[in-house]
């Protein structure tokens, strides 16, 4: 069975995450250059790194910058950081309460299928918010998860914005548990502006166990992947 490295990074600054996954990254793709060159001895590793960020926004590749509502004094008035990153995607907020979810897997190891890789994702948020009796899906055209999504009453729970390269990936997923929402009010969120933001606590109404749902889903991951963790 495919195994995975498990990492917990508690509350860490978004550029050191960033820097960290991308340090696992390239040695990930310099090791598939090797391989495919005739290396012996060598197999590529997979990572899963789960974190929670100090406030802060991130614009993918193909986002606007105009969907941040901020001006420089505004970010640091409200403690946040701003940055440009190399995902996919428009602009979020990552922030504490909200778990954010890095897996950096050489999709050789499961299926060579980006679209996959992201239902797959998104599958176990859902599957996680089951447990919890929330029940969420999917909006056509839309990645993420979303409750009552294809009403006007949508609203999003988790974003997700991937890179890849030779299949493997990086960045991932940020899912609200318990979120302080009132910073999505400084975005367009993923570029959308006729759809609201919750996190579990809103619709619980009360602040959820973070370390609970995190083991759960990082349980379902490994279930949906079918890895297990060293």
């Amino acid at each position: 069975m495919t195994k995975v490295i498990f990492k917990d990074l508690g509350l860490i600054d978004y550029k050191e995450a960033w820097d960290y996954q991308e340090q696992l990254f390239k040695a990930t793709i310099d090791d598939k250059i090797k391989i495919r060159n005739g290396a012996k001895d060598i197999e590529t590793a997979n990572y899963l790194l789960f974190c929670e960020h100090p406030h802060v926004f991130t614009l993918g590749k193909s986002g606007n910058e105009e969907n941040l509502l901020l001006n420089e004094n505004e970010l640091i008035e409200n403690d946040a950081h701003f940055y440009k990153i190399n995902r996919g995607g428009d602009i979020t907020y990552h922030g504490p309460g909200q778990l954010v979810a890095y897996p950096i897997f050489d999709l050789d190891h499961f299926f060579s299928d980006i679209h996959k890789y992201l239902r797959f994702l998104e599958q176990a948020v859902i599957d996680t918010l089951e447990e919890y009796g929330i029940k969420s899906g999917r909006v056509d055209g839309l990645t993420g998860v979303w409750i009552e999504g294809d009403t006007p009453r949508a609203r999003k729970i988790c974003a997700i914005g991937v890179k890849s390269s030779r299949w493997v990936t990086m960045h991932g997923i940020g899912f609200n548990i318990n979120s302080d929402l009132s910073y999505f009010s400084h975005i367009v969120p993923c570029g959308i502006d006729d759809k609201a933001v919750t996190s579990m606590e809103q619709e619980l109404g009360q602040k959820q166990n973070f370390k609970e749902v995190s083991l759960i889903l990082k349980d379902k991951l490994a279930k949906l992947f079918s890895y297990e963790y060293i």
